[in-house]
């Protein structure tokens, strides 16, 4: 039975980071933390310690449970930690997506729209292909 394991190496085989490289990596740029405390790679994580995880723009927290050093599947990965990350954590992104459209469709046989549509259609959107201004050469 394992007492400690290296941070990187537990955060990788509990699947929170999906290679070694990338959870040694936010550990190295200070995305991993002990309490408040920023730690190093080679930190070794024990049984009962909170590590919080500033992941994508997430800030997840998770309990210690097990320490395990190889990569295992998901159900016995789960099983190593409890995730104490509060809910209006994971989706405090949910509000930004609400309204946006889906994908777009045409009508089944009207194929591609023309040069002419096409245009009507960026018109309408509001999205032109070449709104960029010509004139910014100020250099004679």
């Amino acid at each position: 039975m394992l007492k400690k394991v290296r941070i990187d190496k537990w955060l990788w085989s509990i699947r929170i980071f999906k290679t070694r490289t990338m959870a040694t990596a936010a550990v190295r740029n200070g995305r991993v933390k002990i309490g408040e405390k920023t730690v190093k790679a080679s930190y070794m994580v024990q049984r009962d310690e909170i590590i919080n995880v500033n992941r994508n723009g997430f800030n997840l927290v998770f309990k210690v449970v097990d320490l395990i050093q190889k990569r295992v599947g998901a159900s016995i990965a789960q099983e190593c930690y409890i995730d104490l990350t509060p809910p209006e954590e994971l989706t405090k992104y949910d509000a930004w997506f609400v309204g946006k459209r889906g994908v777009e469709s045409r009508e089944k046989g009207t194929g591609r729209p023309t040069k002419k549509e096409r245009r009507e259609i960026d018109g309408f959107k509001g999205t032109r292909l070449y709104d960029f201004d010509m004139d910014d050469d100020d250099d004679d």
